[in-house]
């Protein structure tokens, strides 16, 4: 077998640390990446949802966005917010200091282009500035996007040199606490800007598996590679790879970019219209607004629904979804899940398919096998909220 090429794929900060703990390196987003370690997906899976598991998700697109003509003035974060608001539909101008928040990069038909995650800074000093994470397969996209819509008002600094890592699992909070005391205190999708030993740390209580924990934007420096060391030398964390990282995300009902949402699918049919608060429906001043509050206030033509096959045999991406022989839908996501012991999936069916309960046919090998649409998530969300 031919080994594949990596010549012209980057390498994150950490590729080297990838190796020495046995990760088998892939292709991913332009990336060589690691989709497991030696115990296999399986095991990292569930290691996650019972300690804790630490991903390297440095492919992303993590970045900054701020006015050109200073931080720090009064009104600030609202000028940038409103700059941002023309590219996304959600209430960018609402972020308290440290929250976060999941929008979407949308075309000017209401096309998904992306999902990301809007951080406004706590410090007051630093309003008008915003930390943004984007998907790294379309990053560049994204950013040049943003440049040409905003630049005249904004600058964007990369910070895709860093590393950024996932701590995730009911003991994140504990491992993590003797090092950044601050994310203790942390709300989910609330973040710390933290100066320390004269290096500046992002500490967000985020991630994308279902679990509490923590996504840590690190100098890509000999300090921040012996932070990642130092957790993974307590017994309570694994390194995990892209494999698990999948399955848990699917367990946990969450999109995938590129899979479950894309450019031809807008908020209210991949199951997101969460994501647009009331006083940017009111507003009606988001790209697409037309097409999407049609969708919401008639319904979409179809839905992302969670997917249990009946039989042991998952269907992965691309199979298509029959009632009495004729196709209804397609499954954009699909595995098996570890957690629940069985194979699940999502997918798009029509609007009036999409009651959990409602029977299905998979067309697995060219055969119909026996399925049913299903709440998300199929492993309940355990994010630590403060009150």
């Amino acid at each position: 077998m031919a080994e594949t090429d990596t010549s012209d794929l980057r390498q994150t900060p950490l590729h080297d640390l990838h190796l020495e703990l046995g990760g088998k390196m892939v292709p991913f987003a332009g990336y060589e990446m690691p989709v497991q370690y030696r115990e296999g997906v399986r095991a990292e899976h569930l290691w996650c949802r019972q300690q804790a598991s630490l991903f390297d998700v440095s492919h992303m697109g993590p970045c900054f966005l701020f006015l050109k003509d200073g931080l720090g003035k009064p009104g600030a974060h609202e000028r940038i917010a409103a700059h941002l608001e023309r590219l996304v539909p959600s209430n960018i101008a609402g972020l308290k200091p440290g929250q976060a928040r999941l929008t979407v990069l949308l075309n000017g038909e209401g096309g998904i282009l992306d999902d990301l995650i809007v951080t406004r800074l706590p410090d007051a000093s630093l309003d008008g500035m915003l930390y943004i994470v984007v998907n790294g397969a379309v990053k560049h996209d994204d950013w040049a996007r943003i440049e040409r819509e905003l630049g005249d008002v904004v600058s964007l600094q990369r910070a895709d040199d860093r590393l950024l890592v996932a701590l995730q699992g009911p003991d994140a909070e504990s491992v993590i606490a003797p090092h950044f005391p601050e994310a203790v205190e942390l709300g989910f999708m609330r973040c710390a800007h933290v100066q320390k030993d004269g290096e500046r740390y992002m500490i967000s209580r985020a991630g994308y598996t279902g679990e509490d924990g923590f996504e840590l934007l690190l100098p890509s420096n000999e300090t921040g590679l012996g932070l990642v060391k130092t957790l993974l030398d307590d017994r309570r964390v694994k390194p995990s790879g892209l494999g698990a990282r999948d399955s848990l995300r699917l367990e946990a009902g969450l999109c995938l970019y590129g899979h479950d949402m894309d450019a031809s699918r807008d908020p209210v049919e991949a199951d997101l219209a969460w994501v647009i608060q009331k006083s940017r429906r009111e507003r009606a001043d988001f790209p697409g607004a037309e097409r999407i509050l049609k969708a919401l206030g008639e319904g979409p033509a179809e839905r992302r629904v969670g997917i249990r096959p009946l039989e042991r045999a998952p269907a992965r991406e691309g199979t298509e979804i029959q009632v009495d022989g004729e196709k209804v839908g397609v499954i954009t996501s699909g595995g098996f899940g570890p957690s629940v012991d069985g194979p699940v999936a999502m997918g798009y069916v029509r609007a009036e398919l999409s009651a959990p309960g409602t029977p299905l046919e998979l067309m697995v090998r060219g055969k119909p096998r026996p399925a049913e649409v299903a709440a998300l998530p199929f492993v309940a969300h355990r994010y630590k909220r403060k009150s």
